[in-house]
């Protein structure tokens, strides 16, 4: 059986992703220059990716011509490898609720430190990291092969504001926000707040509030913050000198910037 053999087998039973370590023991025989060889002269033919160092994917038909899997149809098994919770986040997982004004050009995935090491020759996916994985507020979907793990809608929102730079700044937050907030459950985002800080909850709130223009939902999330008073007076953006115009809030946030959402 030659390695392209092999790789086709796997494809045929539904097994589209491989690692050099499942080559190697097939092809014990085989030298790794022999191995390495071979799987860069069907790599060259379009027949499989390497996405990261040592993971391969069985590029389907599909895909073939534009020479680009999405990760969305390897990213559960990838994880899986590297042995690292994950979620697909902000703009991406935006996206799958529906929140999907500005295309997403690279498909974001949060895990835990230490970084992953990516290989260069990906560049679709945007690595950010925490401290934690929230595994109560992740979602599955069904996906071309086997399934996805996505943020939930207020993680989603939270998510945007924390890492805002991960997306552009607050200015596209801000703007993915507006849509996303039709699907959005208030009461739920008190599930959030151990996943992040009072910062990051402060200028959600003031963006909901001045930004967005959306009093009752601004409301609904002082009502969940309120017991955890006193909190600290922050900018809205620190890398930006205070506002002495910017008036004075309920939620303790200098507007030291102006944000103005994109037309939807």
């Amino acid at each position: 059986m030659t390695i392209y053999e092999w790789v086709r087998n796997r494809e045929i039973r539904g097994r589209v992703t491989f690692t050099m370590e499942e080559l190697k023991r097939a092809f014990s025989d085989k030298s790794n220059e022999t191995i390495q060889s071979e799987l860069n002269r069907l790599a060259k033919k379009g027949y499989v990716s390497s996405v990261y160092r040592g993971f391969y994917v069985v590029v389907p038909v599909q895909y073939q011509l534009k020479g680009i899997v999405p990760p969305t149809y390897y990213i559960d098994q990838l994880m899986q490898y590297v042995g690292k919770p994950y979620y697909l986040s902000l703009l991406s997982a935006a996206a799958m609720h529906g929140a999907s004004h500005q295309a997403v050009m690279v498909t974001q995935v949060t895990t835990v430190a230490p970084r992953i090491k990516c290989s260069s020759k990906n560049p679709y996916l945007n690595w950010n990291y925490r401290k934690q994985i929230p595994e109560g507020l992740l979602l599955t979907k069904n996906a071309e092969m086997g399934v996805v793990r996505y943020s939930n809608p207020e993680l989603t929102a939270v998510d945007l504001v924390q890492f805002a730079n991960h997306v552009g700044g607050y200015q596209r937050a801000a703007t993915v926000l507006a849509e996303l907030f039709e699907v959005i459950d208030m009461e739920k985002m008190a599930t959030t707040v151990p996943y992040t800080t009072m910062a990051t909850l402060q200028r959600l709130g003031y963006m909901l509030e001045y930004v967005l223009e959306e009093k009752e939902k601004a409301d609904a999330l002082f009502e969940i913050l309120k017991e955890r008073k006193p909190w600290n007076s922050i900018l809205l953006r620190n890398d930006r000198p205070r506002n002495a115009a910017s008036q004075s809030n309920r939620w303790c946030v200098n507007g030291n910037v102006e944000i103005e959402i994109d037309d939807i």
